[in-house]
């Protein structure tokens, strides 16, 4: 993805584009997952088994934790999200340069 780089602040791996995250690799509590931003299919997502609000009141902004010991999501559904999540966070003009999948 366009200027995206893997960071790892509060001892986290998580990947941003211009400072800004827009994945979360890790869930806290030592769970492995991923917390992405999801304005468009987050509803959808939280209807999935594995899929919560994430904490700290970035759910209210349609962030949501996706705990992989609980959820067996499809990797194209994953991908989706980040997909989403970059587009949601990125500037506008980096986050068209995506191609729709």
């Amino acid at each position: 993805m366009p200027e995206a780089y893997v960071d790892h602040p509060w001892g986290e791996d998580v990947a941003k584009v211009r400072k800004k995250v827009f994945v979360f690799f890790g869930t806290g509590q030592g769970d492995f997952g991923i917390g992405v931003k999801l304005p468009e299919s987050g509803p959808l997502a939280l209807a999935q088994d594995g899929v919560s609000p994430s904490g700290y009141g970035l759910g209210d902004s349609g962030w949501v934790n996706v705990d992989f010991s609980e959820s067996t999501l499809p990797f194209e559904m994953l991908r989706d999200w980040i997909d989403e999540s970059y587009r949601a966070v990125a500037p506008k003009k980096l986050g068209a340069t995506l191609r729709d999948t």
